[in-house]
């Protein structure tokens, strides 16, 4: 999975063994190893082309114009980053801090489940998106899926569940909060 080109007004995208591409109008389906993900792409100012295992992303605006270029090397990114997924694996970590009262925190299902959060009655919950698995591990949950942009909404949604209103953040610093943020896995050695 590299890139190159991307200064001259295009960019070329090499996507690992295992990775298949496919291009519908301006919907991007790529299959992996770990699963499936659909992109839906901007084709105002950027043209996208398959041809087996590369994508190319050419700009249908002049080139030497700065947000074209940045608008080049973003999206570049986005599939760099929707390859290594589909091989690698993507994982967020968070951490669990508890001050004033203890908390229970459980993975179920299809949501995480904070319980005693500041010594509320009721339990809060937060989504995990579909694709994306949590692992309790003591003080720390991690999240894991194939999809960037799933993992690192996953965590948000954890970090809103746990927001803290009516309190000085400063003295009630209790909550669940990101230490790493979402990125694809390293390969294996």
């Amino acid at each position: 999975m590299s890139t190159e080109g991307s200064g001259e007004g295009f960019a070329r995208v090499t996507f690992p063994k295992g990775v298949s591409l496919k291009l519908e109008g301006r919907r991007l389906t790529a299959r992996g190893p770990l699963g499936t993900v659909v992109r839906t792409f901007p084709a105002a100012a950027l043209e996208l082309r398959t041809e087996g295992t590369e994508a190319i992303l050419a700009l249908r605006i002049p080139a030497n114009r700065k947000r074209a270029r940045s608008l080049l090397r973003t999206w570049a990114a986005h599939l760099a980053n929707l390859a290594g997924g589909l091989t690698n694996g993507v994982e967020a970590r968070m951490k669990v801090v508890a001050a004033h009262f203890p908390m229970k925190v459980q993975a179920r299902e299809s949501q995480l489940v904070i319980e005693n959060f500041l010594g509320e009655k009721h339990p809060r919950s937060a989504l995990l998106v579909p694709g994306v698995q949590a692992k309790v591990d003591g003080d720390f949950v991690v999240l894991t899926g194939h999809d960037i942009e799933e993992v690192g909404q996953t965590s948000a949604n954890i970090e809103r569940a746990t927001r803290i209103r009516d309190y000085d953040p400063r003295v009630f610093q209790d909550g669940i909060y990101v230490i790493e943020r979402a990125h694809v896995r390293e390969a294996p050695p």
